[in-house]
Formats: C-alpha cells, sequence, structure tokens
C-alpha cells in the first residue's frame, strides 16, 4: 500500500493541509465508486462538477481529497491537496497508485481524425503474427492478447487506462497499441502516461460541438507529441498539411511517412481494386487483402511503427500481409447474391469522401452505388449537410436515415441533412427515418453486381434512442436482408 507522497509525485501542488503519509488504497474521481481509504479525486467535467461531490465522497470513506478550489472545512482527519488541474492530478496520481504501468511496456499511442481504430488494429495483429503478447485500446474493443474487452470510449479515463496497463504487464504483455482521442487529450486522460511513440494519421472536420474551432481541435491532436520525451519517436504523416505542426516543439525523435510526399517511409500503390491492394516497399512488393488509398496509408503507418520499433523489414511485411485490419472499416459482408455490400465506420465529412472516392475509383461505373448514411444526435451539427451533400455526389442513390439520434429529434437531423442537398441531385435522395427499413429499400434497389455502402456506424452494435441502446448492427441487418 502506499503513501499519499509517493502517489503525489510530479503532480503541480499549491497546498497541503493533513498527514502526507496517509495510506492510499484506491483512486477514484466518482465519489459512488469511493471506498474506505480511497483518494477522490474532484473533476471539473462539462456537466458535473466533482467539487460538488467532495462530502459524498468523504462519507463513503475518502481520507484524502484532491480539488483545485477548498470550499469549506471538511474536518481534521481529512487530508485536502489543492492543485490548479484536477484532471492533469488524477492521471498522474493513477500512474503513480498502479506503479506506473506505461513505463513497463512499450506503448504507442494514434491520434487522427480517420485511420486510429484499423492503425491500432493492424499494429495489434502485426505484433501478435510477430510473435509477441500484446495490447490494444481502442474505439471498438479492448484486448489483452486473446482476451476481449468491452469499450465505451475511445480512450479510458486515468483510472481505467492505468489498471488496464497494469493487467497487461501482469499478463506479460512487451507491446500495447492505442487510440487516443482529441477528448482525452484535452481531459487529460493521458496525463501521468509515458509513451514509446506518438503518431498522427491526419485530421479533419469533426467535433467542433467540443472543440469548437479547427484550430483548437489540431492544437488537442498536438499535445499527444508535446509531451513525449526524447526517448519517444513521433510519426507524423507528412501528406496531411498538419503533419509538420505535429512535430513543432516536440522532444521526440522526429520521423516522416506519406505517400505523396518526401517522407523517411514510403509505399507506392502498385494496384489498388475492389480484391484487394498490391503495394511496394523499398522493393517489396506485398498482396493485402484491405482495400483503398486510405487502407494503404493504414499500412504504411503500421509497417513505420514496427520499423521504429526495431523489427526486420521482411519479418514485418510477411506478418503485416495477413492482417485483416479493424471491424466495421470497409468491411465487406458476404451474401448469396452477387452485390457488393460494404459497411463502414465514416461518420466524417472527410471519411465518408475517402470511402465513396475509393469505391468510384475501384468501380466499373456499370454499377449502381446506393448509399445508407446518417448522422449522431448530440454532436456537430456542421458536418450534417456536408455528410448528405458528399453521399449525394458521389452515390447513384443516397437514403438518408436515423444514425444514433441519442437525445435529439431524428426527424430534425435528417432536415439538417438534406439541406445539403444539392438541387441537382434531388431527385437521387430518399428518406426514410427507420434504419432498418432504409437498409431493406437499398437492398431491393440493386441488382447483382451493384453496390451498396451503408455508413456512420459501422463495428456497432446498437443504435442509441432517447438514452437506451437498442440492439442493432448494419452488419447483421445488411446480410440478413441481402440473404
Amino acid at each position: 500500500m502506499q503513501t499519499l507522497k509517493d502517489i503525489l509525485f510530479g503532480v503541480s501542488l499549491k497546498s497541503i493541509t493533513g498527514n502526507r503519509d496517509e495510506k492510499i488504497e484506491g483512486i477514484a474521481f466518482d465519489s459512488r465508486k469511493v471506498q474506505k481509504g480511497s483518494l477522490f479525486v474532484a473533476v471539473k467535467g462539462l456537466t458535473v462538477d466533482g467539487h460538488d461531490y467532495i462530502e459524498s465522497a468523504i462519507e463513503s470513506g475518502a481520507k484524502v481529497i484532491v480539488c483545485e478550489q477548498i470550499r469549506e472545512d471538511l474536518g481534521k482527519d481529512i487530508t485536502v491537496v489543492q492543485t490548479d488541474d484536477s484532471a492533469e492530478a488524477l492521471g498522474i496520481v493513477a500512474s503513480n497508485f498502479y506503479g506506473r504501468p506505461s513505463e513497463k511496456i512499450k506503448l504507442v499511442g494514434i491520434t487522427g481524425t480517420n485511420g486510429k481504430t484499423t492503425c491500432a488494429t493492424l499494429l495489434f495483429e502485426l505484433f501478435q503474427n510477430l510473435g509477441y503478447s500484446v495490447g490494444l485500446l481502442s474505439t471498438v474493443e479492448n484486448k489483452i492478447n486473446h482476451k476481449v474487452l468491452s469499450a465505451s470510449f475511445t480512450t479510458p479515463d486515468a483510472v481505467q487506462l492505468n489498471e488496464l496497463l497494469v493487467e497487461m504487464v501482469k499478463s506479460g504483455c512487451t507491446h500495447c497499441f492505442m487510440e487516443v482521442s482529441s477528448h482525452a487529450l484535452v481531459q487529460q486522460r493521458v496525463a501521468g502516461i509515458h509513451f514509446a511513440g506518438g503518431v498522427f494519421t491526419n485530421i479533419s472536420h469533426d467535433h467542433l460541438d467540443y472543440h469548437k474551432t479547427f484550430d483548437e481541435y489540431i492544437a488537442a491532436k498536438k499535445r499527444l507529441f508535446d509531451g513525449l520525451t526524447s526517448e519517444s519517436f513521433a510519426l507524423v504523416n507528412v501528406d496531411d498539411k498538419r503533419g509538420a505542426v505535429m512535430l513543432q516543439n516536440t522532444k521526440a525523435a522526429k520521423h516522416r511517412m506519406g505517400i505523396r510526399s518526401m517522407a523517411d517511409y514510403k509505399v507506392r500503390i502498385i494496384h489498388n481494386t475492389l480484391q484487394g491492394l498490391e503495394l511496394n516497399f523499398d522493393g517489396v512488393d506485398v498482396w493485402f487483402k484491405l482495400i483503398g488509398k486510405f487502407n494503404a496509408y493504414n499500412l504504411l503507418t503500421a509497417y513505420a511503427v514496427a520499423m521504429l520499433l526495431g523489427e526486420e523489414k521482411e519479418d514485418t511485411l510477411s506478418a503485416l500481409s495477413t492482417t485483416s485490419g479493424a471491424s466495421g472499416r470497409f468491411e465487406k459482408v458476404e451474401n448469396k447474391s452477387d452485390v457488393m455490400a460494404i459497411v463502414d465506420y465514416a461518420h466524417t465529412p472527410d471519411a465518408l469522401e475517402n470511402v465513396l472516392k475509393t469505391i468510384d475509383d475501384l468501380r466499373t461505373k456499370n454499377e449502381t452505388l446506393v448509399t445508407v448514411i446518417g448522422c449522431g444526435g448530440d454532436r456537430d451539427k456542421a458536418k450534417r449537410p456536408k455528410m448528405a451533400d458528399i453521399a449525394s455526389r458521389l452515390s447513384d442513390k443516397i437514403i438518408l436515415t436515423s444514425d444514433n439520434p441519442r437525445t435529439e429529434d431524428p426527424k430534425q437531423i435528417l432536415e439538417e441533412m438534406k439541406a445539403g442537398i444539392p438541387k441537382s441531385k434531388e431527385r437521387n435522395v430518399m428518406v426514410i427515418e427507420d434504419r432498418k427499413e432504409a437498409i431493406r429499400t437499398a437492398c431491393n434497389l440493386v441488382n447483382d453486381k451493384d453496390i451498396i455502402l451503408v455508413a456512420g456506424k459501422g463495428h456497432e452494435d446498437y443504435q442509441e434512442i432517447n438514452g437506451e441502446r437498442h440492439h442493432f448492427d448494419d452488419r447483421e441487418v445488411l446480410g440478413e436482408l441481402l440473404n
């Protein structure tokens, strides 16, 4: 059991009142999870302020309170630690409490708008194929070797993250590949975490409901690289002009990758078809089951990270060639008909355009392309008309439908999407609120050789309506209806 002074190492302190040798039996920032002997961190969230629950935490057995504001006398038996940033303090004390597990594993953080999940999953599969014991922290799932744990957020909170890393270390994992969201970086969920490397995939319009401006969104991503040490590597996609921005002021060793630009790690696309990709890495041709130029970037990322972690080129390419990538990312749904059915997580304008342009580049143009698309509720409204505009321009027919409306009225979301449809494309657009009926209609509109894209939810197996999650899996529904 550790003492308070041990787990406060590295925390920026304003004052401490009470016993610095207090024994700490647990860390909590949710007063409902406080147990006897816990340290409670009062964090200011978007809708809830942990400072309002300090008394509740003490009643549940907290002996130490970490906070930004000391509101009143909490009693002589309570030790109070004041800091300027409780969220940052939470990450640091959680890391210290659990023995700094991120320093005992090669942890690589991946950030960017698109490709995070696929890159993390490819790296997880690659290093398993290379014979390592590996951990994965992603939007789709968290994994410790072959043990699968559900993932409710792209990046876990600071306590969960350190608990998962401890379990990985105990299970013998040598590497972990982790998605790092912009929300997590702003909310300090990775404070106190040591990254062996940071990766930037790309950046485009997303999460402006949270970050307010694109510049703030870029700055949020950059935090990952600003926090890297001189022992770490920073790998960025320089085909995205913000790649160079990420490298500014980082202490880490700087490395660049790209297809078009001068870079340390490059790949050349030889063949790009609906059956797969043939790529050339420094004179070596390799065939992959993954489809599309965006997956060429994802595969290049996995290859470059492996090289930076000291793996052999030939072994890496051989092991990488058998990987399949993340669930719900340009995933083909097998069916008895001869329809090309694709489910993809694309829920940003840039991601949707990438997927549709990939299909357009690979099709013969004799096929009909039907796209089923919606937008999530309680999220960035500005992208709704953009998503509909992109879908209408790059598809033969589109069906606007409900995604995860959450607490919003689905009809209002659909009206905001419809506003983006050009007049010339209106005749090719249908609006069907019920998602299953929308997919059924798409299936009825196509013949053999035609293409259906169901976009927006990807791997998700639920639909969230009025705060409740109902089972719904695009892949299941599409497969069932086509068969």
